[in-house]
């Protein structure tokens, strides 16, 4: 079910797009939603296994480039994307929904909480950490979702990425978004087997609150 306004497009993809390619149709739909000429955009799809570096990466911190290893474009640091993984891309024109970046991050962040707490987890952001974050099956705290995003012509590019059950130890290549201290965890290590379209209809079904909430958010009370 598409529980999105008709000014947005929903695309979910089945098969693994290369991430060169997201890259590529994510920067030419960003200019055609600038120019008038395209709806919004929310993608939800799978890589092949790749690191994508963001504009604060650190050479350092790529302990292992076992994957292609791309420059994203978008902000943060190392990130790992591949099978198991749930990517959603989300191009909105802020033009017409707050021109608040830091809004639009929080309600990316809030979005993907909530859609987690109908699955069965509870999750959080955390002060001074990116990601999103739950609790682990040993009770340490541990990421289970990423946020990474560009914003350009005030038109936002990239988003998020949930961990449903991708093989873990392809996250040791890297310092997970520069965070040493603290583990990867997935749905899947928590006990739940989950079909990503069974994420895709939380995701979706938590999306007009997610969309309501641009613009309007007191991000200085999280």
């Amino acid at each position: 079910m598409n529980y999105l306004p008709p000014e947005i497009e929903l695309r979910v993809s089945d098969a693994p797009i290369p991430y060169r390619d997201s890259l590529e149709e994510m920067e030419t739909r960003n200019r055609a939603i600038a120019a008038g000429q395209a709806r919004e955009l929310i993608w939800l799809l799978e890589h092949p296994p790749v690191y994508t570096a963001g504009t604060s990466a650190a050479k350092d911190e790529l302990l292992d480039p076992r994957f292609d290893v791309v420059e994203a474009g978008r902000g943060g640091r190392y990130t790992y994307h591949g099978p198991g993984q749930r990517i959603g891309y989300v191009l909105l024109d802020l033009n017409r929904r707050g021109k608040d970046v830091r809004c639009f991050v929080h309600g990316l962040e809030q979005w993907v909480i909530a859609a987690l707490a109908r699955l069965g987890v509870e999750a959080w952001p955390a002060d001074g950490r990116v990601g999103i974050w739950t609790n682990d099956i040993d009770g340490r705290e541990a990421k289970i979702g990423a946020i990474g995003v560009r914003v350009r012509r005030w038109v936002t590019m990239h988003g998020f990425s949930v961990n449903l059950a991708p093989d873990l130890t392809h996250f040791t290549g890297i310092v997970p978004c520069g965070i040493d201290e603290f583990g990867v965890t997935s749905m899947e290590r928590l006990g739940i087997a989950l079909a990503p379209g069974a994420f895709d209809e939380a995701l979706l079904a938590e999306a007009g609150g997610f969309l309501a909430r641009l613009g309007t958010c007191d991000t200085e009370t999280r």
